[in-house]
This record gives structure tokens, C-alpha cells and sequence, in this order.
């Protein structure tokens, strides 16, 4: 009997371990059901099931799953973990924040998290914002708040040029200030709607390619094959010029990058930087660009 249990959980061990690397390395999200799994379990997750199941095999096969967790790892590893030298700041350049702020953060949280007032900030999921109070506070500053509590700040005047939001709630504000175009986004985040969805309708909304700034909570990892039109048109970041994890969410471990700051190909990335908090379960984004 204990043999027969033995081989039958060497089976499920292999045949989860295969299931779960076909997802996260083939499937990835193509489909609405194999997204909800490629979200599930992203590679980090997969490591701890793999390690799981080497407590109830026997030894001959407890190495394959450590040999194939220590690789794994060192792909995560290679993929999401960023090392570059920060090229030189001066007061010219400009700085550029995101934050999803978890519904329990403003504009005043977001500036002492952020160490200071950048020239750009956005918010999504905020708290509600009293603009009055903040225009009253800083009177030189520029603030707008969307329909569907994007929430922007300025340190220069802001023209906001559309803000469309589609029929399942993802959100796109598109502004300018001072020379640059930005778009503002907040994907829908609910299980139900299909990501492709939304992506397709982001993708349909961005039109300006240069000289333009994306940011936003976009609820899927940069691994995604849905972001193929926007990693066509614009730089990462963080990938760029990050340190550190590239994953945002959640809580500090970082397991997802699903919040981005994009950059169009013909603007210089400076410094990125990922700000960690548990004021929020979603870290904060900062990133600097030649005026």
C-alpha cells in the first residue's frame, strides 16, 4: 500500500511540475483560463511547489526536483533581478512617480514615501483626494482628479487631452505637461475579465509612440505576451534601469510586476528606482528622464 501511494504522488509530482512549467513557459496567457493560472503561480510559486513536493518523494528523485528548482531559481533570478549604474541626475531632469496606493493613500503619504515632491505624479486606487485643500497647500502645483480616481499632480501646468474608460472599467487618461505626452492607466482587476480584453483596448487608445510616458497598474507581469505592442513602441524602466526586483506586488515579496512605467525609445531613461512600503501592497515606482 505505501509503495502504491509513493508511486501514485510521484505521478502527481510530475505531472503538476510539467502542467505548471507549460504554463509559465509556453502558454503563459493566451487564454482566459491559462491566465488565471499564469497569474496564479508565477515562477517563485512554482519553486516553492516543486520544493513541496521534495518532502514526500523518495531520495532517487528528490534531487531531479532540487537540481530543477535550483535552475529555476536562477532564471528567476536572471530575469527579474536588475543591476545597472544609474547614469547622473541633475535638477533638470525630470522625475516621474507611480503609485497604486491601496485605497488607503494620498497625494500627502505618497510625497513623504517618495522622499520628496517629484516634477510628475500619479495615483491610482487613492483615497479620496480633497484637491482644494491641496491646491491651498501647494498653490504653485497642478492637480486632477479623473472620474474613476486616477488621481495626477504637476509641478507644471496640466492639459488633459482624453479619459476613457472601457466598458468593464479599465481607465486611460491621457495628459500633457510641460513637453511630454503620459498616459495614465488602471487595468480592471477583476478575475472575470479577460486581460486580453483590456490590452487590446489600451493598445487601441495609444497612439502617440514618441516622446510619451506610460504608467500604471496594469495587472499583468512583464512577462506577459499581451504587452507585445507596447514593449514594440517603449522601454521598460525598470528593465532599463532598475536595481533590485522588478516585481511590484505584493506586499514587498515580490512575486508580480504588474505595476510598469514605459518609456517612449527616443527619451533617455536616467534611474529607476522601486520604493518599498507597507503602506500599500503595491510598491512605488520612480523614474528619472532627460529633459
Amino acid at each position: 500500500m505505501l509503495k502504491i501511494l509513493r508511486a501514485l504522488f510521484l505521478l502527481i509530482n510530475v505531472v503538476v511540475i510539467l502542467a505548471l512549467l507549460t504554463i509559465h513557459f509556453v502558454i503563459k496567457d493566451n487564454g482566459f483560463n491559462e491566465s488565471l493560472l499564469f497569474f496564479i503561480f508565477p515562477l517563485p510559486v512554482v519553486i516553492a511547489v516543486i520544493l513541496f513536493f521534495t518532502m514526500f518523494i523518495g531520495k532517487k528523485i528528490r534531487k531531479y526536483n532540487l537540481i530543477l528548482a535550483g535552475i529555476l531559481l536562477f532564471v528567476w533570478l536572471g530575469r527579474s533581478f536588475k543591476i545597472h549604474f544609474s547614469d547622473d541626475i541633475s535638477e533638470a531632469d525630470l522625475e516621474i512617480v507611480f503609485w497604486n496606493a491601496s485605497r488607503d493613500n494620498g497625494f500627502e503619504e505618497a510625497f513623504v514615501e517618495n522622499n520628496g515632491i517629484p516634477d510628475v505624479l500619479v495615483l491610482v486606487e487613492s483615497h479620496k483626494n480633497s484637491l482644494e485643500v491641496l491646491q491651498s497647500q501647494y498653490p504653485d502645483y497642478y492637480f486632477y482628479e479623473s472620474v474613476r480616481d486616477i488621481y495626477l499632480y504637476s509641478k507644471k501646468p496640466l492639459i488633459i487631452e482624453s479619459e476613457i474608460t472601457s466598458r468593464y472599467g479599465t481607465t486611460i487618461v491621457n495628459f500633457k505637461t510641460g513637453d511630454l505626452n503620459f498616459y495614465a492607466i488602471d487595468v480592471q482587476g477583476s478575475t472575470d475579465v479577460p486581460r486580453e480584453w483590456e490590452l487590446r483596448f489600451i493598445d487601441s487608445i495609444i497612439h502617440k509612440k514618441s516622446n510619451t510616458i506610460i504608467l500604471g497598474d496594469f495587472n499583468l507581469p512583464y512577462e506577459s505576451v499581451l504587452f507585445k505592442e507596447i514593449k514594440n513602441n517603449f522601454n521598460h524602466a525598470f528593465t532599463e534601469k532598475g536595481n533590485g526586483f522588478r516585481e511590484t506586488w505584493f506586499w514587498n515579496i515580490p512575486l508580480l510586476s504588474i505595476d510598469h512605467i514605459w518609456v517612449s525609445k527616443d527619451l533617455k531613461i536616467l534611474k529607476t528606482e522601486k520604493i518599498g512600503t507597507f503602506k500599500s501592497d503595491h510598491s512605488m515606482l520612480k523614474t528619472y528622464i532627460k529633459r
